[in-house]
Formats: structure tokens, C-alpha cells, sequence
């Protein structure tokens, strides 16, 4: 079976760093999109940011302030997100999805991406 398993979450004081890790197996995701999206309590999922491949176009959450570094290790057949200067509202289940879609607006939808990870925890304290 396809999977896809995040990690790097914990807990970390606010303004500090931590940098997730999405893997994936059964299937090679090089010509998909790959994505973040996160989860706070009580609140929606919310599009964090996506890359189809190394070095290709990146699409941001809107709510995203420049923080945060995506990235693809194509040869690992993995997706990083880099989080720096940590804020207690990013406290939150970060999911990793991929998917392969065309249009820009596609990228940015969760009913696009067809296959998700558990998740992993980040929390930020003050």
C-alpha cells in the first residue's frame, strides 16, 4: 500500500525552529505534487503550501507569512517544510498529501490530493 509518514513534529518554545519530514513509499510521487497542510484544534485544515518536484513552483496558504520553507528531495521521494520563528498559533497536526492536478487552484484544494499521511504534532509554547 501506498504510504505516506511525516515526522520532526514536538514541541518547541516560541521563535525556535523545526523542520518536518514527509516519506513516502509504495509509489513513486515524482511527477505529483506533493503538500502541507495542518490542523489546529477546533479549527478547518488549512493549506499550508505544495511543490510538484526539486525545484519547481511553489504555491503558499494564504495565511502563510514567509516562515516556512518547502522543499523536495526527489530522490528520497520525501517533501520537507522548514518552519522558523515558531508562533503558538502554528500549534497544530501537519499532514503531508500528494496528488497529481493541473491547475493552481487544484493545488491548493485537499479534495485534490489523494493520499495522506497520519500526521505529525507540532506544538509551540509561549
Amino acid at each position: 500500500q501506498v504510504q505516506l509518514v511525516e515526522s520532526g513534529g514536538g514541541s518547541v518554545q516560541a521563535g525556535g525552529s523545526l523542520r518536518l519530514s514527509c516519506a513516502a513509499s509504495g509509489r513513486t510521487f515524482s511527477r505529483d505534487r506533493m503538500a502541507w497542510f495542518r490542523q489546529a484544534p477546533g479549527k478547518e485544515r488549512e493549506f499550508v503550501a505544495t511543490t510538484r518536484r526539486a525545484g519547481g513552483s511553489v504555491y503558499w496558504g494564504d495565511s502563510m507569512d514567509g516562515r516556512f520553507i518547502i522543499s523536495r528531495d526527489d530522490a528520497k521521494n520525501a517533501v520537507e517544510l522548514q518552519m522558523h520563528r515558531l508562533r503558538p498559533e502554528d500549534t497544530a497536526v501537519y499532514y503531508c498529501a500528494a496528488g497529481f492536478m493541473e491547475s493552481m487552484t487544484q493545488a491548493r484544494d485537499e479534495r485534490a490530493y489523494v493520499y495522506w499521511g497520519q500526521g505529525t504534532q507540532v506544538t509551540v509554547s509561549s
